[in-house]
This record gives structure tokens, C-alpha cells and sequence, in this order.
């Protein structure tokens, strides 16, 4: 099997478990040297451990492989900064950086309170945001001293984000955010030799067992398995996926697709009148597709 990232200095944030453990295993068996970030804290973002990334790198380092573990945290610009540096004072480079960490704190809009709007906007929003900040000024800075940059930013939306879901208006919003982010920045960073794509992935790890996938038929559960998710970031990862930028891929389980986003739809001419604006917009509504279920699928 030839190995597709040989070389490459990958982070992956949220790399302790779940779909992030995936992603920094497969990378690391296609010869990346991966720093495994992971606070170590519960699903909600309580607590730390050094346990969960030491122990992805342990595995990595007995599979021949090499890793670092970090504990930084993301969500905070002097944690993303120190991230990057790691892998910089590690392994001499970054290529590629995997924002993948996460927390759920759901609750319906007329329950939650600030803080539990604010813990997640913060982690998975600011979290993106800032690695990816101090990738960025290490690939303008490469790239201004004339080496040849193929950097790569890999950022995890959601179906709660793109199509939206009931009870998750913040880590939707979030997520629905860091789609558009991931666009705006391909545009920004494409004269650096960055590409910037994000993945929407649905699979079964200990942050969706208690939605009801938990309770799901083995077969189900192992179409479910996030172990399919990590090929598309491990190919995106590579040298390879250099002619394509911008896009949220839809992994959902076995199936892979292209979340195709916002686009104008039926038109009308406006009016100056708002009491004339109701025929309007009912022929606007009847005539528009529907809005997306969370499969990504018209309702």
C-alpha cells in the first residue's frame, strides 16, 4: 500500500478518542509524524488528562510510527500558539493541521444558559480559529522565504452545522460557522500553497452513543464506526488533494458526498410595499427546496 502523507508533520486536535484517534493512526500508518492533541477532558469540556494522547501516541510509536502528545488548550489563542510551535520544535515543520476537538453541551435555545453557549462556541469556533491562525502565519512565513509550502487545513463541521438538528442551536451554530470559515479561508490562503477544507462526519463515538446510536444494531453500528471517516482526511492530508479547496465533505458513516452549501434560489422582483410583500414571499417558499434533513436529504 503505498503510503500517501510519508514525511508530512500533521497535528490532530481532539486526537485522544473518537473520530480524532482515528484520523492521527491512519496518518500516522501513511508515515506522518503526528502530534496528538487532547485536553483529556470530559464530553463536555470538564477536566484533563495527559492519559488519552499519550496513549494514541504509544500506539503509533509501537506500530513504528512517530508522535508527540500535547494537552494545550486550543480554545485559547496561547494554547493553539504553543500547539503549533510544538510541532515546529518537534519535527522542524507543519503541514497539516486536523481541527478536529470538540464538546457537546445541548440543551433546547429556551434552556440553555450562557455558559453552556459560550464553552462550546468557544471550543469548537475558537478552537478552529486559533491553530489555524498560527498555521497560517507559519506557511506566509515559508512561503515569503521561498519555500515550496503544501499546507493543509482539515476542519470538522457537523450535519447539526450544514442541515441543522433539534435541541443544538450552539454547536450548530458553531458548527454551521466553521464551515463558512473554512471557505473564507480557503480564498485567504490559497497564495500560500494552503488549501483549507472541512469534513461533516456522522459516526458513533462516546459523544453520539447517548443520542440513540448507542442502542443501534451491531451492522449499524459498524457502518457507523469512525473508522471511515479518517481515510478522506488522511487523503485531503496529502500532497494529492492539492486541487481542492473550499469544500465540506459529508461523511456519514459508509456514504461520502459533497455538502453543496448556500445557493440563491427562486427569485421575484421586491416591492417597496411590505403589505404586498406576503404574496411574494409565499411564491418564493412554494416554489424553494426544502430545507435539508440531517441526512442531508430535501424533508
Amino acid at each position: 500500500m503505498a503510503r500517501l502523507c510519508e514525511g508530512r508533520i500533521c497535528i490532530v486536535t481532539g486526537a485522544g478518542r473518537g473520530i480524532g484517534r482515528e484520523h492521527a493512526l491512519m496518518l500516522a500508518a501513511h508515515g506522518a509524524k503526528v502530534v496528538v492533541n487532547d485536553l483529556g477532558g470530559s464530553m463536555s469540556g470538564e477536566g484533563g488528562s495527559t492519559g488519552p494522547a499519550q496513549e494514541v501516541v504509544d500506539e503509533i510509536v509501537a506500530a513504528g510510527g512517530e508522535a508527540v502528545a500535547n494537552t494545550d488548550d486550543i480554545s485559547t489563542w496561547e494554547g493553539a500558539e504553543r500547539l503549533v510551535q510544538q510541532a515546529i520544535d518537534a519535527f522542524g515543520r507543519l503541514d497539516v493541521l486536523v481541527n478536529n476537538a470538540g464538546i457537546l453541551r445541548d440543551k433546547t435555545l429556551v434552556k440553555m444558559t450562557e455558559a453552556e453557549w459560550d464553552a462550546v462556541i468557544k471550543v469548537h469556533l475558537k478552537g478552529t480559529a486559533g491553530p489555524s491562525h498560527f498555521a497560517a502565519v507559519h506557511w506566509r512565513e515559508r512561503s515569503k522565504a521561498g519555500d515550496e509550502v503544501h499546507g493543509r487545513i482539515i476542519n470538522t463541521s457537523s450535519p447539526s452545522g450544514i442541515y441543522g438538528n433539534f435541541g443544538q442551536t450552539n454547536y450548530g451554530a458553531a458548527k454551521a460557522g466553521i464551515a463558512a470559515f473554512t471557505v473564507i479561508a480557503s480564498m485567504e490562503l490559497a497564495g500560500y500553497g494552503v488549501t483549507v477544507n472541512a469534513i461533516a462526519p456522522a459516526a458513533l463515538t462516546r459523544m453520539t452513543e447517548n443520542l440513540g446510536m448507542g442502542q443501534a444494531p451491531e451492522e449499524i453500528k459498524e457502518k457507523m464506526s469512525p473508522q471511515w471517516i479518517a481515510p478522506i482526511i488522511t487523503w485531503l492530508a496529502s500532497e494529492e488533494s492539492a486541487g481542492v479547496t473550499g469544500r465540506v465533505f459529508d461523511v456519514t458513516g459508509m456514504r461520502l458526498g459533497i455538502a453543496e452549501g448556500w445557493h440563491i434560489g427562486p427569485t421575484v422582483e421586491p416591492t417597496l410595499d411590505p403589505t404586498a410583500m406576503g404574496p411574494l414571499v409565499e411564491e418564493l417558499v412554494a416554489k424553494a427546496r426544502p430545507n435539508a434533513a440531517m441526512n442531508g436529504v430535501a424533508k
